[in-house]
């Protein structure tokens, strides 16, 4: 059984400053000193979470997908984080799956959150991405998103007993306020036992310019919602590997995905 090891940034973001937030990523991410094969960065993670798209946006060749591309090859590692690409006359909340290779996926953020006005700036995805690695399935996701259970629940139809699962790991980037952390923590937790998965939840910290506290609380949780690391109220930079054979253990022992409902997603 292959194992996956993982690394988390949780960062205090410089508001709508891609010069500083590029940088200090940079030192953190070169700084890592652990092999590590997927590194996580926060949700908007060059300017913090803004509704000025038309200011920071970039195109797909621009600044910070340069940098980023040049990170995965320097640690030979995956980098993954969300930043603002304008595309057709259109803005997206875009997390970037970016290869060694230099070579990349994206996901666009599918749920807005109007409640900030984001829909109001951006436009909403309608596809999801799930990521392969060493044998594992990674489904990519962002912030809001995780209020939204049906977006990252389990399709195990592809095998005749309904057991095979459609990924091993979920993620979620985020800029989550401190003032709804009960919810970020509890809601991460549902969606790994659930879903019978590792699930990954990687915020920033610190206040924005519009002074919203973010607490961090980045989370590692395994397939029976047992927290395996989490941090809040500082910077931190976490390095640790997932086990496949204990992912499949769970998933043999109690066997609930092949009880799922069969559903699809328009």
């Amino acid at each position: 059984m292959s194992s996956l090891t993982v690394t988390t940034i949780q960062a205090n973001l410089f508001w709508e400053n891609k010069t500083s937030n590029l940088n200090m990523l940079e030192e953190k991410i070169l700084s890592i000193k652990e092999r590590t094969e997927v590194i996580i960065l926060p949700e908007m993670f060059s300017t913090g979470f803004t509704m000025n798209p038309s200011a920071f946006a970039e195109k797909m060749d621009g600044a910070t997908i340069e940098r980023m591309r040049d990170w995965s090859k320097k640690k030979n590692a995956i980098i993954t984080g969300s930043i603002i690409i304008e595309e057709e006359e259109k803005y997206y909340n875009r997390l970037i799956w970016m290869l060694p290779n230099g070579t990349y996926g994206f996901y666009d953020k599918r749920h807005l959150f109007a409640f900030a006005g984001e829909n109001n700036h951006y436009a909403a995805g309608n596809k999801r991405l799930i990521a392969s690695v060493k044998g594992w399935k990674i489904n990519l996701q962002i912030c809001y998103d995780l209020r939204f259970p049906v977006w990252a629940r389990q399709h195990p139809l592809s095998a005749p007993d309904r057991t095979d699962a459609e990924y091993d790991v979920l993620i979620y980037v985020a800029n989550w306020p401190e003032r709804r952390s009960g919810a970020w923590k509890s809601l991460l937790t549902a969606r790994a036992i659930e879903n019978q998965c590792y699930v990954i939840g990687v915020n920033r910290v610190g206040k924005d310019g519009k002074d919203i506290y973010h607490n961090g609380d980045s989370m590692i949780i395994n397939p029976l919602g047992e927290i395996i690391h989490h941090v809040a109220d500082k910077e931190d930079v976490f390095t640790t590997t997932l086990n496949k054979e204990a992912l499949t253990e769970v998933r043999t022992k109690f066997p609930f995905l092949k009880d799922s409902d069969e559903f699809i997603i328009r």
